[in-house]
């Protein structure tokens, strides 16, 4: 079944920049992620997927461009922007001397929540990620697939309209990877929107409705999931755009047996 957006973009990027020295990371991106839609953000390592996502909510300032968070400047009003946001960065660095309770609990009063509404949203994200057993056990002893779950209850627990997400199956586990499958498609279907950076094209296409296929810095095609791939796999078209591609590999010929 076809989702709901509106004319609204979730997210919208305008002429994104950003240099590390004379490298240049991001080259001039607009991306537009429509309300409601499953976004899938694909491209090799190294291709600017992560600096992008880390401009496109706050955490890292371009050095050109805008970002419009449901309508709101983001660089112009960080606090309005950012409320609308959950965000799970790749290689998230979490209070792990806290619990899992406790880490949650602080994410939501963090944000100005309620201490109660923080205890009972606590409660139902501990159930569905089937973190019960583990709420009172420091995050640092949890496993890589615990860990990104509990992560992505503290991007949760306030309930935003927009989640971005860098990574999140990544070193997961698929009884993990299954659990947060099923609550982001509840998510989008009702009515979030779900950005998330992928370099496993597998991934993508079981989730997303719409990708953005970007390499050295650009995006090479936006678009719904089927007018990208244009009636190939994902995998197929993503090799056509950013190239790379080899049917035989040479000068290995010493590990044949």
């Amino acid at each position: 079944m076809a989702r709901v957006t509106t004319t609204q973009p979730a997210l919208a990027l305008r002429g994104m920049v950003k240099h590390f020295g004379s490298k240049v990371a991001v080259g001039g991106v607009d991306l537009d992620v429509p309300t409601g839609s499953f976004f899938g953000l694909v491209g090799p390592n190294g291709a600017g997927k992560t600096t992008l996502l880390s401009m496109a909510t706050g955490l890292l300032r371009p050095d050109r461009g805008q970002v419009f968070v449901r309508g709101t400047d983001l660089w112009a009003d960080p606090l309005a922007g950012k409320r609308q946001l959950g965000i799970l960065p790749d290689g998230m660095k979490l209070f792990d001397r806290l619990s899992g309770a406790e880490l949650i609990h602080y994410a939501g009063v963090l944000r100005g929540m309620d201490p109660g509404v923080v205890h009972e949203r606590r409660a139902a994200l501990l159930a569905a990620l089937d973190l019960e057993a583990a709420a009172n056990v420091l995050v640092v002893d949890y496993s890589a697939g615990m860990t990104k779950k509990i992560a992505l209850a503290t991007a949760l627990v306030h309930a935003p309209p927009i989640l971005v997400l860098d990574e999140p199956f990544e070193a997961v586990d698929p009884v993990s990877a299954g659990v947060i499958r099923q609550i982001l498609r509840t998510y989008v279907g009702n009515g979030g929107t779900v950005v998330l950076s992928s370099h496993v094209m597998e991934v993508v296409e079981s989730l997303c409705d719409h990708v953005a296929v970007m390499a050295e810095a650009h995006v090479r095609a936006a678009g719904p999931l089927d007018e990208v791939r244009a009636g190939r796999s994902l995998q197929d078209r993503f090799i056509e755009l950013v190239g790379g591609g080899r049917d035989e590999v040479e000068g290995l010929e010493w590990l044949r047996t």
